[in-house]
């Protein structure tokens, strides 16, 4: 199993970037999976969700409205895109796999594989 993030880069506020992660040694509509990031001195907080059974889409409040989770089962990936990008978003992103028993998307123990981050940076 294994998960490559990519997409990050550095962009002014207000800019967009869309991040990608492709899933590897497991079919993408088995699982949920989701987005977390983590900049420095601050735990790692939980962005976005996309469950697997309904395909619904969940989202933090410091996020709705500017980010969309979504999936492509053909090429296994699932993509964030994230606009109207705010210095408070710069962060290291991560993708991961959600555990067959999710109850609260949000924790980060949720979830047992994680790709291995990357690193968005909004300027003001």
């Amino acid at each position: 199993v294994q998960l490559q993030a990519s997409g990050g880069g550095s962009v002014q506020a207000g800019g967009s970037l869309r991040l990608s992660c492709v899933a590897s040694g497991f079919r993408l509509d088995d699982y949920g999976i989701g987005w977390f990031r983590q900049s420095p001195g601050k735990e790692r907080e939980g962005v976005s969700y996309f469950r697997r059974s309904s395909g619904t889409t969940v989202y933090s409040e410091s996020v709705k409205g500017r980010f969309t989770i979504s999936r492509d089962n053909a090429k296994n990936t699932v993509y964030l895109q994230m606009n109207s990008l705010k210095p408070e978003d710069t962060a290291v992103y991560y993708c991961a796999r959600g555990r067959p028993v999710l109850s609260a998307w949000s924790r980060s123990s949720m979830y047992d594989y994680w790709g291995q981050g990357t690193q968005v940076t909004v300027s003001s």
